[in-house]
């Protein structure tokens, strides 16, 4: 067979996206001149002009481990030689063995199974039907300034407008105000947002609930971490009206926060339901449901199938994650490298006024860029030409947020210290001015 032909000038990788792509995929396009890349090395990048970029942002926080590290290529290598696919209705022990290694990561106390999705918007949506099926009850509640993903239900427990179809999205899920102490609207006031959600489940549910889902840190909605105390007593008003906790951990999961595994441990609770995505495959499509037993047995008279679900290759990339982030340390390099970088941050913060508040855990990082310090006017414009800069000075991050004036930082977790004085030389350097 002839090799297949690649056009890797820049106007025609342009063009053909223009022509051939739909509207609503080319509408995903930070900057302003589209950025092309070529290929990626554990935490660098080249573009198609073989210029060099420090990924800050992990393909939206995919790469976990690092850009083609030799350990996943090798695994999913050894399998594509033997057996691309193998749909779930006949068995295949690396999947298998796959949903075992992901249980024994889960905290000890419940009786933990898997079920393998292709991506994490599959894995909420597979989450809500659970919640749904397991309680009999219908009404969810989700935080305000959540991202869950675009499918009909994980995009109706979504809490962002500009993520937000203009179409009819599913009914019984109520927005509570999420527990944000620099911009929320009772500030660090947590027993606030507590009875908020009393008054939520009084005036606008049947008094039972499905279930409260959350990300114990708001990944796109800009690094917004749950305060201590919050998830707990939450999760127990949700049990009083007889509904589950599901945790999105698809952005904070996999070591990313350095403390822990999961984010949820953060918080001293045990979720029923655990979503995880994006870094659990490095990259390649996989995501997965991790569920009490007895709450994934709700629906066991109906199956949920995925096509490429607990693919054997997606599952040995999988396997060789977990691996490597033992083996390289990842977990602790989040941890120490994050907060090298926090101290950066924490610098530009006291030199730029821009700089309205810095968020970190691990290797989740943001800047809130703000107009004035003590009205907090988001500044969407000068972010904006921030995050232009940020790109012609070498770095790949974010433009995150409701009114997208985040920059937000996921690298792999494989970044080491010797990066970190690129950072701050390069966003000092975009910041001037500012």
């Amino acid at each position: 067979m002839a090799k297949l032909e690649t056009d890797w000038s820049t106007d025609g990788i342009i063009a053909r996206r223009d022509t051939y792509y739909a509207a609503s995929q080319r509408a995903f396009v930070p900057y302003k001149t589209p950025l092309i890349f070529k290929r990626g090395e554990r935490q660098y990048l080249w573009d198609e002009q073989d210029r060099k970029y420090l990924d800050l942002l992990g393909m939206n926080v995919c790469i976990s481990v690092g850009h083609a590290h030799p350990a996943v290529t090798q695994a999913v290598e050894a399998q594509i030689r033997e057996l691309q696919h193998c749909t779930t209705m006949f068995y295949h022990p690396v999947p298998a063995h796959f949903a075992e290694e992901l249980a024994a990561r889960m905290p000890k106390g419940q009786d933990w199974v898997v079920h393998f999705t292709n991506s994490g918007t599959e894995a909420v949506d597979l989450a809500l039907i659970m919640a749904q099926s397991f309680t009999g009850n219908i009404d969810m509640l989700a935080l305000r300034n959540a991202y869950h993903g675009a499918t009909i239900g994980a995009q109706s427990l979504t809490g962002i407008s500009g993520f937000r179809h203009n179409i009819p999205l599913l009914g019984g899920i109520h927005h509570i105000a999420n527990p944000d102490p620099y911009r929320g609207i009772f500030g660090d006031d947590t027993e606030a947002y507590l009875a908020e959600i009393d008054r939520t489940i009084q005036f606008a549910t049947p008094g039972r609930l499905a279930g409260l889902i959350v990300e114990p840190i708001q990944g796109y909605g800009g690094i917004i971490e749950l305060p201590r105390g919050y998830l707990k007593a939450a999760t127990r008003k949700v049990r009083d009206a007889g509904g589950i906790l599901i945790v999105d951990e698809v952005q904070s999961g996999f070591g990313r926060t350095g403390d822990n595994f999961w984010g949820f441990e953060h918080h001293g609770v045990l979720p029923e339901v655990v979503v995880m995505a994006k870094g659990i495959g490095n990259g390649f499509p996989l995501g997965a449901v991790v569920a009490r037993r007895d709450v994934a047995d709700a629906l066991a008279k109906k199956f949920f199938f995925n096509t490429y679900g607990a693919s054997p290759m997606a599952c040995a990339a999988g396997r060789a994650v977990l691996k490597v982030i033992d083996d390289e340390k990842l977990q602790q390099n989040a941890r120490a490298v994050g907060a090298a970088l926090k101290e950066v941050l924490d610098r530009l913060h006291q030199k730029y006024e821009i700089i309205g508040e810095v968020r970190a855990h691990g290797l989740m990082l943001a800047v809130e860029l703000v107009t004035d310090r003590k009205s907090k006017t988001p500044a969407t414009k000068e972010t904006a030409e921030i995050f232009e800069k940020t790109r012609a000075n070498g770095i790949v991050v974010s433009k995150s947020g409701a009114n997208r004036n985040i920059l937000r930082m996921v690298p792999p977790m494989c970044i080491k210290m010797e990066d970190v004085a690129l950072v701050e030389d390069a966003l000092d350097r975009s910041l001037a001015g500012y």
